[in-house]
C-alpha cells in the first residue's frame, strides 16, 4: 500500500461506504493486513464513530496480538506487529500541535512503524500531508452503521 494513494473500500461508490460494526472490523483487518511501516494514517471522526475499534482491527490486521486501548489521558500506545511497530495516538486531549514534540513525535516519523492517529485535526500541519485520511462519521439513515471515507 502506497502512502501517496488513497485508500478506497471495495465497492465504494465515490469513497465511502456505509458498514456495519463487524464490516468495519474486517475491512480494519485487511488494510492493517496491506499496511506498511512509515504510514501515518489519519483517523477522524465524532465520539462514537467508530475510529477506536478501527483503530483495534488494523492493529490486529497487522499481526498485534495484545490488547489494544484507546490512548486517551496517554496520548500514545506502542504495539508490535508481527512486522513492524505501531504507534496509536489519541490528539482529543492535546492542547496544541506543538505539544506533539514532547510526545516523541518526530522520533515516530522517523521510524520504521506505522503511526495510527485518531482526533488527527489537532495535530495541525504537524500532520504529514501525504497521511492516509480515513473520517468515519454515524449514518444518519441507521444508527448500526457507519460510514467510512477514505481517501
Amino acid at each position: 500500500m502506497d502512502a501517496h494513494h488513497h485508500i478506497v473500500p471495495d465497492a465504494a461508490p465515490r469513497g465511502h461506504i456505509a458498514l456495519t460494526r463487524d464490516e468495519l472490523v474486517a475491512w480494519g483487518v485487511r488494510f492493517g493486513k496491506a499496511s506498511h511501516p512509515r504510514l501515518v494514517v489519519a483517523i477522524a471522526g465524532d465520539l462514537g464513530a467508530g475510529k477506536t475499534t478501527l483503530v483495534q482491527a488494523i492493529c490486529r490486521g497487522a499481526g498485534v496480538t495484545t490488547e489494544v486501548t484507546s490512548p486517551t489521558y496517554a496520548l500514545v500506545h506502542e504495539y508490535q506487529g508481527d512486522r513492524f511497530p505501531i504507534y496509536h495516538l489519541d490528539l482529543y486531549r492535546l492542547e496544541k500541535p506543538e505539544d506533539l514534540t514532547n510526545l516523541g513525535w518526530d522520533d515516530m516519523l522517523r521510524a520504521n512503524a506505522l503511526i495510527l492517529v485518531e482526533w488527527p485535526e489537532r495535530g495541525g500541519d504537524r500532520i504529514p500531508p501525504d497521511a492516509v485520511p480515513i473520517d468515519l462519521e454515524l449514518d444518519p439513515a441507521d444508527e448500526e452503521r457507519r460510514l467510512l471515507l477514505a481517501g
